[in-house]
Order: structure tokens, then C-alpha cells, then sequence
């Protein structure tokens, strides 16, 4: 009986001190991701951790300009993907982030509806009667707002149509005000408008990337992120050709290339 319970307190003991060395093999990081990512980047996570298992990755999903903010204010993100790469290199800048902007995406801006046919929809017809409510993101934080209020003005439609704006916080929300009803089309990314979800439900068309500033978007590693080395796999994996094809599924053109 003796030699049973000191069996048993050297299995307490060994498990005991692995214990700390599991929970170390685990990893956990947190992304902030500009809102067109969602799709795409909902796929690419959960393969990477099909792969790595018993590593965490964590996404949080806003616009570029109010998730830059919070890292600045101390939100406990290790990656921030940003829509406008003038956001990460802004972080670098003035110490927020730990690596240089790096370029991973650029994006596209199209037409979408639910209530009529966005193929063939020209940014002429928003100034039509028959058409109430646009739904745009918030140019003053949202990359794809921005550039949706260039192309409204350069197409000479601000004047005729602003009063018809509806503002969404991020290009997810502008989305889901036409998906819904509040709007009948919205300026949305290409990216949200080829997921599965809201491809059943509307089409698009591809708005002139010569009537706004170029969607380049760029992810840097925040200073939290610095000394996670699982940070760095994931951008690793970021890189590899499986998730490349995600990306380009989605609409994504890589840096230096023209958008689709």
C-alpha cells in the first residue's frame, strides 16, 4: 500500500510540472483587422490553426482609422492589418509598432445590391430617383469610405446624392445596410461582395480604380506583439502560397499588382 501511494505522488508530481510546460507550448495572439479582411481572413485562421493546434489566434474586426486608435490607447493587439497602409506606417512612426509596414493586399471597390441588379449598375444611375439610400463606410475613419466619397465626387455625384448617404462605421456595416433593406446599394469592398454570404444575395459591379487613391493595405506587428513568436508564424503562414489563393479568392491583388 505503501509503494501505491508513492507511485501515485510521483505521477502528481510529474504532472505537476508539466503542467507549466504545456501551457507554455500554447500560444494565444489577438489581430485587429480592417473589415474587409473578415471573409478571407475567417478562412486563412482556421487553417493555420488546424495546423497549429493548441495555439489561440483571435480576430477582431473594425475600421482601419478607430482600430489604429485603439492600439494607440492600449488595446492588446499583436497585429494590426490595416486597409490604408498610411494607418500602420503612421503606428510605425510614432512607436507603436515593432516592424515596418508591410504591404499584403490591394483592394477593390464596387456597386452592390440586394433589390435590383447591381451588374449592371453604373455610378450614374445612384443619382437617380428611383434609388433612395447609399450606404457608404465613414469616410473619416473607414479607408473604403474615403475612397467612396473620391469616387462620388470625381464622378461629379457628391452634390446630387449626399443627402441620400447613410454611413456605416466600417465596409461590414456599409454592406449590411443594403443587405438589409436600410439602403438600396451600397460602395462596398469586393472582397465582402464575392463572399458566399452576400454573393447569394446581390450582385456587383466593379467601380474605376482611376477615380480613387489606391487601396493598398499593409499589416505591421504592434509593440504587445513584439516578443510573441507566434505573431511571426502567423504572418509566415500568411505568406504561403494556400493562403495567397484565399486571398486572391476573395479579390485581393498582391502588393504591386493591379486590383482585379
Amino acid at each position: 500500500m505503501r509503494r501505491l501511494h508513492e507511485f501515485f505522488a510521483v505521477c502528481c508530481l510529474i504532472a505537476l510540472t508539466l503542467a507549466p510546460l504545456r501551457a507554455a507550448a500554447a500560444s494565444e495572439i489577438t489581430i485587429a483587422a480592417a473589415s474587409d479582411l473578415k471573409f478571407a481572413l475567417q478562412e486563412i485562421v482556421s487553417n493555420f490553426q488546424a495546423a497549429h493546434k493548441g495555439d489561440k489566434v483571435d480576430v477582431v474586426y473594425g475600421s482601419s482609422g478607430k482600430l489604429q486608435t485603439q492600439i494607440r490607447e492600449g488595446a492588446p493587439f499583436d497585429i494590426f492589418f490595416s486597409a490604408d497602409i498610411a494607418y500602420a506606417r503612421a503606428l510605425r512612426k510614432d512607436g507603436f509598432a515593432a516592424s515596418e509596414p508591410t504591404p499584403y493586399a490591394v483592394g477593390r471597390l464596387v456597386l452592390w445590391s440586394a433589390t435590383r441588379d447591381a451588374t449592371k449598375l453604373r455610378l450614374e444611375d445612384l443619382a437617380d430617383s428611383k434609388i433612395g439610400k447609399i450606404a457608404i463606410a465613414n469616410p473619416a475613419h473607414a479607408p473604403y469610405g474615403r475612397c467612396a466619397e473620391q469616387v462620388l465626387r470625381a464622378a461629379g455625384l457628391w452634390d446630387k446624392v449626399k443627402d441620400k448617404l447613410v454611413f456605416g462605421e466600417n465596409i461590414s456595416q456599409a454592406t449590411q445596410y443594403a443587405e438589409t433593406g436600410a439602403a438600396d446599394v451600397a460602395l462596398t469592398a469586393l472582397s465582402i461582395a464575392l463572399s458566399k454570404e452576400v454573393a447569394d444575395r446581390g450582385g456587383y459591379s466593379l467601380i474605376p480604380e482611376t477615380l480613387h487613391s489606391r487601396l493598398e493595405q499593409a499589416y505591421v506587428v504592434t509593440r504587445q506583439g513584439a516578443d510573441k513568436p507566434l505573431a511571426k508564424t502567423f504572418l509566415d503562414y500568411l505568406k504561403t502560397g494556400q493562403s495567397q489563393t484565399i486571398m486572391i479568392k476573395f479579390g485581393f491583388a498582391p502588393p504591386g499588382q493591379a486590383a482585379r
